[in-house]
């Protein structure tokens, strides 16, 4: 990549103010209570009789995308093609949670929504621990062996104060949500849907306030981060789907595995990039602002794509 467009995608810079940030946590924290009105005990219950698809499923969520994504990190670095902060935000958007319409596009790709629920419950429960942890690992490790150009400060993300944030965002009202699904189980069902959609409008307003004021920088980018999410995703999607065939998990299971690891909670990562003051310490970092971004609006539409193409498909599945 030339330095004049890591440059320019680098100055991509979104602040926000006090009542902005505010805002911004306040609607992802409704918006992760809707994501647990379809979570259930009796769902946890019935699956961990039979854990082998939900351990695969976290595997391939918590462990297994954070490695590939670093790994495909180091080899995009080594050709050229991203600068040390697009690496960063594809680690960072590995180690968020598993999106919250992750459960709509399994239900449209006729996989099992059940384990999908499940999987998007317990990794956004683990992403109290496992988000920091994963992104600080493997950040610092890029920056270890990647071929980083210019002053770039090694990577010390204060895990305490990530862990803190994403226990209110997350943590809090995930068990409020829960709590709602099994003592107001009719409340519950009757908010789910409008949360969902909630959910889409909250992010697509993110992305608006993150390029409103550097569209001319994004447009000029936009074909090299078109790429690089394209196949990043795409090797999200392929890890759980090679998993599932892997270890000859039911087909409709398989569907959920790849779906439930190529849609990630980008909304968190934003998030986290301009509602906390956790990466205020880097130098200007658009890169993984607008990796950040364009991943979840991507992975809309690589969801429902593969969502459509199971939904078309005339194999059997229920084995």
């Amino acid at each position: 990549m030339k330095p004049e467009v890591a440059a320019a995608i680098d100055s991509i810079d979104v602040t926000m103010n006090a009542g902005g940030m505010n805002t911004i946590n306040i609607v992802l924290a409704f918006v992760m209570y809707g994501v647990a009105l379809g979570i259930k005990p009796k769902t946890f219950v019935d699956l961990f009789k039979k854990p082998k698809s939900v351990i695969i499923g976290a595997c391939c969520q918590l462990i297994l995308l954070p490695l590939f994504t670093f790994l495909l990190s180091l080899l995009l670095d080594s050709v050229g093609m991203i600068s040390w902060t697009m690496a960063l935000g594809m680690i960072l958007v590995a180690s968020c949670p598993g999106g919250n319409i992750s459960n709509f596009m399994s239900s449209i790709g006729r996989g099992n929504i059940e384990l999908s629920v499940c999987l998007t419950a317990i990794s956004t429960a683990l992403a109290v621990l496992m988000t920091p942890f994963n992104f600080w690992f493997y950040g610092n490790m890029f920056l270890k062996f990647a071929s980083v150009h210019g002053e770039v400060p090694y990577l010390s993300i204060p895990l305490w104060d990530v862990f803190k944030t994403i226990f209110i965002l997350l943590g809090i009202p995930l068990t409020l949500g829960i709590l709602t699904s099994h003592f107001l189980p009719k409340v519950a069902a009757k908010l789910k849907k409008p949360f969902q959609w909630v959910s889409i409008v909250f992010f697509l307003v993110m992305v608006v306030l993150s390029f409103v004021g550097n569209m001319d920088a994004f447009l000029k980018c936009i074909k090299y981060i078109f790429v690089i999410v394209l196949i990043h995703n795409l090797l999200a999607l392929l890890i759980g789907y090679g998993m599932g065939t892997a270890f000859k998990v039911p087909r409709r299971d398989r569907r959920t595995l790849t779906i439930e690891t190529g849609i990630q909670n980008s909304g968190l990562g934003l998030v986290l990039l301009l509602g906390t003051s956790i990466f205020a310490g880097l130098p200007p970092h658009g890169g993984m602002l607008v990796i950040t971004a364009w991943w979840g609006v991507w992975h809309i539409i690589s969801g429902l794509s593969v969502a459509a193409i199971f939904n078309r498909s005339k194999k059997p599945i229920d084995r």
